[in-house]
């Protein structure tokens, strides 16, 4: 009994998906305006076009609200699929009438419309994504009561809609490469710190690893080029590192914080304060680097010229991991004598 069971489940899934395609329906997906997208920052509108490539009638429904009618699936590229974004799971766990129209497109007839896809998935982390879409004819069904479906849809189109189970049955779209960038650090304009002076050329945190990242810093150290040294600088952890400062940041408002960000950024580039990191060193070898999936240490030996003789000192960066970038939250610096 249970191996007929499984046979009739899987051709019920398969017949579905076969009527789907034998409907000679495509659905196509595309950037509305594509542009540099972050984690929380932004829209990501995409256009969704349903075609009917059928020499019949297409006939099915669309709901007001398309959480109803179209689903978007965000996988990174280890195929882990995002979380529900919240405003998403909200509409769909509610009790909320969904109000919908029965629509027909004619052989060659076309339907597009822009959606949010911030608005299916929460996308928190810079990274790859692949993203595609699926449209439901006759509605996304939530997991309720037939009592209760029964007066969750709610029909727009001026005629009774059919008293009909709501199933299930899909289409997929094509797939979209979506890229999440790192957010690049802003100064108190709201203009990105990694802004060549001369060139007018914006820098985006990369994937590097701690090592790489502690020489980037370095050598944009050594040519002078603050925007590329504060790169991978988490400054609010900086700024934190002092008592005195961190129990004014936390009486702050949001916007008094910005300020500070921004004055701590300014005095670190003059040497005001810190000075051992702000420092130029004219050679440094990186000594070793440990690091587990979310921390990691860097030991620098740095040398500098003082007048007619060289100091040397070790430097240890303590890295975080950021999403998927790591960037610097503290450092401590030991005096090892002169050369």
């Amino acid at each position: 009994m249970k191996k007929i069971y499984c046979v009739i489940v899987q051709f019920f899934c398969a017949a579905l998906i076969f009527s789907a395609e034998q409907a000679g329906v495509s659905l196509g997906i595309r950037y509305f305006d594509k542009q540099l997208y972050y984690p929380q920052q932004g829209d990501i509108l995409v256009q969704v076009t349903i075609t009917n490539t059928s020499s019949e009638v297409y006939h099915f429904r669309l709901s007001d609200d398309r959480a109803f009618s179209i689903d978007f699936d965000v996988r990174a590229l280890t195929n882990r699929p995002l979380e529900n974004a919240d405003v998403l799971v909200r509409k769909r766990t509610g009790q909320q009438q969904v109000f919908f129209r029965e629509l027909s497109l004619d052989p060659g007839e076309s339907l597009s419309f822009t959606e949010n896809i911030r608005d299916w998935r929460r996308i928190d982390n810079p990274g790859s994504y692949i993203v595609q879409a699926r449209f439901y004819p006759d509605l996304f069904k939530p997991a309720v009561s037939n009592s209760t479906e029964s007066s969750l849809f709610v029909s727009l189109s001026g005629t009774p809609s059919e008293n009909k189970e709501l199933q299930q049955t899909s289409i997929e779209s094509n797939r979209l490469n979506l890229q999440i960038k790192a957010p690049a650090i802003l100064n108190s304009e709201g203009i990105p710190v990694a802004l060549e002076e001369e060139t007018q050329a914006v820098y985006f945190r990369e994937h590097l690893p701690p090592d790489e990242v502690v020489t980037w810093t370095l050598r944009s150290r050594q040519k002078s080029q603050w925007e590329k040294f504060f790169l991978y600088f988490d400054i609010e952890q900086m700024l934190l590192r002092d008592a005195a400062r961190g129990r004014v940041w936390r009486a702050e408002s949001e916007e008094g914080r910005r300020r500070m960000l921004a004055k701590y950024r300014e005095d670190l580039g003059g040497q005001v304060i810190d000075g051992d990191i702000s420092a130029i060193p004219y050679e440094f070898t990186i000594e070793q680097t440990t690091y587990n999936e979310d921390e990691g240490t860097v030991n620098v030996l740095e040398k500098f010229r003082i007048g007619d003789y060289t100091e040397l000192k070790r430097y240890t960066y303590y890295l975080r991991r950021a999403g998927d970038i790591w960037v610097i939250v503290d450092y401590v610096v030991q005096n090892l004598g002169t050369e």
